[in-house]
């Protein structure tokens, strides 16, 4: 039988830079569900409080482009503030569905995880990605076994839920895109129970503009991977 889980416990962080063309619509989507969104507005050029006026939403916002992990650290810190029983983390560039969120969430509330981490390649999931940035990502999964002795299906996947135990373990120090990696160093490290979940994506010509270069992914590899050296 499943445990219920009530939208009310449930803060949706939402990492966003530059994003004024779709974040209405993504905290719109969102909000049909009853979570509480948790925006955060890592340094935009132009505040994104305008685009989302007259919406139920935790604001908060960087003076200055910090990263996507900073943004990320700074929107759990918060929901764990607020009560939060579960956190999941959200992309503001219209890739993720909010429909999936459930399915991220239930085996948190059947006791069976502490995180879960959404997959675009196991059966189930659904997405149009371009040929080239499978590649990467499928190159990303080797590179990031060798970093966290984690091998996932999809290691890069934006949209992830997590207990407030495991929230209360993650720290992360990478403000930029290689938090994704460093946040599967912790999960190993605290010994968190983890599984994967299918999920959909959404690629438009929008979010792939978005997207991380080859050479981007790589030198987020050579940055963690030197971090790991010298720490």
């Amino acid at each position: 039988m499943l445990n219920p889980i009530d939208p009310k416990d449930v803060y949706v962080v939402v990492p966003a830079f530059n994003e004024q063309a779709m974040i209405r619509q993504v905290v719109n989507e969102l909000l049909s569900f009853s979570y509480h969104i948790v925006l955060v507005d890592d340094g935009s050029e132009k505040n994104l409080y305008s685009e989302i006026s007259g919406l139920s939403v935790n604001f908060l916002r960087h003076e200055v482009n910090l990263g996507q992990g900073a943004a990320l650290q700074t929107g759990i810190d918060y929901a764990l503030s607020r009560g939060a029983k579960y956190i999941v983390t959200f992309d503001a560039d219209g890739q993720h569905t909010a429909a999936d969120i459930e399915k991220l969430l239930q085996p948190l509330a059947d006791n069976e995880a502490d995180i879960t981490l959404g997959s675009r390649f196991l059966p189930g999931a659904n997405h149009n990605m371009p040929a080239g940035r499978r590649m990467i990502l499928h190159i990303g999964r080797g590179l990031n076994y060798l970093l966290t002795g984690l091998m996932l299906s999809d290691a890069h996947n934006g949209l992830r839920a997590m207990n407030r135990k495991a929230a209360g373990f993650l720290c992360i120090t990478e403000n930029g895109m290689a938090h994704a990696t460093e946040l599967l160093t912790q999960i190993k490290k605290n010994q968190l129970r983890f599984k994967e979940v299918p999920v959909n994506i959404r690629y438009t010509e929008y979010s792939k503009k978005k997207g991380q270069s080859v050479w981007g992914s790589f030198r987020i590899f050579f940055d963690l991977l030197l971090n790991k050296i010298f720490k």
